[in-house]
């Protein structure tokens, strides 16, 4: 019998609540037994003349049997996950059922458990093995390692030390969680002790070998620790913290790994042995060889091009632009903003510094996107220099600020204007969408050369916050913060007049008003009225309001990409599409709504926008396309991420259309893993009608890009996107 230390309260009995669940199951199979007792007694009305109504008593009884299982199995349930969150540290959320318990201990326990429930042991990690019937002390030196101390000497009459079968105890250490994790005790084959030599304590001690697994192997992260990783480096600029918005975990205490060094591998009662660092399993790598080209370009700096219109350290950037080209890259992407080349006067554009940059790429021989930016710069993930609208612009903005989105409570955001002004003549005697056209005509006039050469292959346009279609629904301006559903952005008095106008229309004035249990920023969806399961977002009214205001959003794009078609006539334009990933496992998909994208679990909210694209000949660039599931799992649970399940339905929903499809990663990326992810998303494996990626940006270029290790991984990811061969595959 396994003996577990009753004692503390960071012990957790995993064999009492085994044999507790035991009882319960007994007690259900006892109900199981009278229910067909019962149904069996209710064979036929001609066997019970003389009972009238019994059948409906019996009905109602078996009703009240049910419910009694149901909330038994939920107590029992509870009680796991209560345990669990107490002495494990383990980050369940409060409704977790019982697959994502398990995928939780098996994660634990060195299984890999892929989002679709596939599994499979892991043969990196190392065993820690002591002889079964022997007494088991964990020490709490930070939770690191497992001491073993001599058994009883009963228990060593009856067993002796080499007979038994070992156990196995996967140790994990993870300073991130306070108290440490506590052992996980499984039985392990006899072949997994082969592999791995033991290291001898005593006489009459059972074979031992110890593992430390950091936190690098339970959660991949996208930063290099020294050399002591084993696998190819993961790292996010070395000045920065990771972002919340894709759910990248802040890297170790070093403090902490001090302290280790400290101790020199040595732990008092055992012998000396080093801690490893064990890399996170990942799948055999695909070949790409001899796939279809998919371009890569990258992102230049979002302050290039001053505000005094010069291109900023152009010696530096040439240099850069030289390796990248070296490297096989095929161009670059740069953001016009229009807060640079109309500043201070309406159509007074000063193109001076886009068109020294435009040159120097040319000599280079490299290709150009161009974004036209119509939003602001700073504020968001990623941007690192502040680059206001236009001068102008702003005055009329302090004068008429529901020229802006505005939230519930009145707050504005000034990143972009409101579509509501789309038609209006607000701006100094134009509307919104001539000002846009006005800027698109006049650059396509002013590179006219760089579109007959071929040097410009796609204009992206701007269409929303942070240039992409969507309203500004989660700005961290107003307090936003992952995994929050963001709130709706409609409540200008343009748009105001737009939703009065559509209820009339379908001849429901009351409902020419917002909702009002939908939250605030932060908020989760089971904790409001209108998104929580079952919610108001699925009434009659919901469906109408989320309707119109999805609409709004396609209206916009359409009158857009209509001048820009006319502007850019002959030349390829692009949409971004954000990648709202968060809370993409709840039905209601809130985080989605607010944005503007109309796609609950019930309805396909991509295919409208891929049939506007269409309409226009535009290509859809999506983002996240470098994220997994289960990472996201790992880090927030909580937040129902699924950024695979989104990326395969926008991407399907594109291609369903017949149009072309590009993406790029949502945040910079050093690590194999986010590549590899990328390569999967750009060249589907088997897809019957060779679909893949048109393009690939990548974001961005910086000075962490060409360190060695990370630069070598970029040029490795740009070859395999060309279909060429790499020799370095893992198996």
């Amino acid at each position: 019998m396994l003996r577990v230390d009753p004692g503390g309260d960071e012990e957790m009995m995993m064999m009492g609540i085994i044999k507790e669940e035991e009882e319960e199951d007994s007690e259900e199979e006892d109900e199981e037994d009278d229910y067909l007792l019962a149904a069996a007694g209710e064979a036929g009305p001609e066997q019970h003349p003389h009972r009238p109504g019994r059948r409906g008593r019996r009905g109602r009884e078996e009703k009240e049997r049910t419910k009694v299982r149901e909330r038994r199995r939920r107590a029992v349930t509870g009680r796991i996950l209560a345990g669990l969150r107490r002495h494990g540290n383990y980050s369940l959320r409060v409704r977790a059922d019982i697959n994502e318990v398990v995928a939780a201990l098996a994660r634990e326990a060195g299984w890999v458990v892929l989002p679709d429930g596939t599994t499979f042991p892991s043969s990196q990690e190392e065993i820690l093995v002591a002889g079964r019937d022997r007494g088991i002390r964990r020490t709490r030196d930070h939770g690191r390692l497992l001491f073993p101390f001599p058994p009883p000497e009963d228990t060593l009459h009856r067993h002796p030390p080499l007979l038994p079968p070992p156990i196995s105890i996967l140790i994990l250490r993870d300073p991130m969680l306070t108290p440490p994790h506590p052992p996980l005790l499984l039985r392990t084959p006899q072949t997994m002790l082969a592999a791995a030599p033991p290291i001898p304590l005593s006489s009459s001690a059972a074979p031992v070998r110890v593992a430390v697994v950091s936190p690098l192997a339970a959660r991949p992260i996208s930063r290099r620790a020294g050399n002591a990783f084993v696998a190819p480096p993961r790292a996010v600029p070395a000045e920065g913290a990771a972002s919340p918005l894709l759910a990248v975990p802040v890297p170790r205490d070093e403090a902490e790994d001090d302290d280790n060094a400290m101790d020199g591998g040595k732990q008092t009662g055992l012998a000396t042995c080093p801690a490893p660092a064990v890399a996170p399993p990942r799948p055999p790598e695909r070949d790409f060889a001899g796939t279809p080209y998919v371009p890569v370009y990258v992102m230049l700096p979002l302050n290039v091009v001053s505000l005094e219109g010069e291109v900023v350290d152009a010696d530096a950037l040439v240099g850069q632009l030289r390796v990248l080209k070296a490297a096989g890259v095929d161009g670059v992407m740069v953001d016009c903003w229009w807060g640079n080349v109309e500043a201070h006067r309406p159509q007074e554009y000063n193109w001076t510094g886009y068109r020294r940059l435009f040159h120097i790429i040319r000599e280079l021989k490299l290709k150009l996107q161009v974004v036209m930016s119509f939003h602001e710069c700073g504020g968001n993930v990623g941007d690192d220099v502040s680059i206001p609208l236009p001068d102008w612009v702003i005055e009329i903005g302090k004068s008429n600020p529901d020229i802006y989105f505005t939230d519930r409570e009145g707050r504005r955001n000034t990143e972009c204007l409101s579509w509501g002004i789309d038609k209006e003549r607000v701006l100094q005697g134009r509307t919104a969408v001539e000002v846009y056209f006005d800027f698109m005509r006049s650059f396509r006039v002013e590179f006219d050369e760089y579109f007959e050469d071929g040097i410009i292959s796609e204009i992206e346009v701007g269409l929303g916050a942070c240039g992409e279609l969507r309203y500004p629904s989660y700005a961290a301006k107003h307090g936003w913060k992952y995994p929050g559903i963001g709130e709706f952005q409609c409540y200008d008095r343009y748009l105001q007049k737009n939703l009065r106008r559509a209820a009339e229309a379908r001849g429901h004035t009351i409902w020419a008003r917002s909702p009002d249990n939908a939250g605030h920023y932060n908020s989760e969806p089971n904790n409001t009225g209108f998104f929580c399961d079952g919610g108001d977002y699925d009434s009659y009214y919901g469906r109408f309001f989320l309707n119109w205001y999805s609409q709004v959003l396609l209206d916009h794009a359409d009158r857009v990409l209509m001048l820009a078609r006319l502007a850019f006539e002959g030349s390829a334009i692009a949409v971004k599409v954000s990648g709202i990933h968060w809370w993409y496992k709840t039905a209601s998909h809130a985080a989605e709504l607010t944005a503007g994208f109309y796609n609950p679990c019930n309805r396909d909210g991509y295919a409208p926008i891929a049939q506007v694209l269409k309409k226009h000949g535009a290509a859809l660039n999506f983002t996240c396309v470098e994220l997994r599931t289960m990472d996201q799992h790992e880090v927030f649970p909580d937040a129902l991420a699924d950024p695979e399940g989104l990326v395969w339905q926008v991407l399907n929903a594109a291609w369903d259309a017949g149009i072309q499809v590009a993406s790029e990663n949502a945040l910079p990326c050093y690590d194999r893993d986010g590549f590899n992810k990328t390569l999967e998303n750009a060249k589907p494996r088997n897809d019957p009608d060779g679909r893949h990626l048109f393009g690939f940006t990548y974001l961005r270029l910086c000075s962490v890009l060409f360190e060695r290790p990370n630069f070598t991984e970029f040029e490795r990811f740009v070859r395999r996107m060309h279909g060429e061969a790499v020799l370095d595959l893992q198996a």
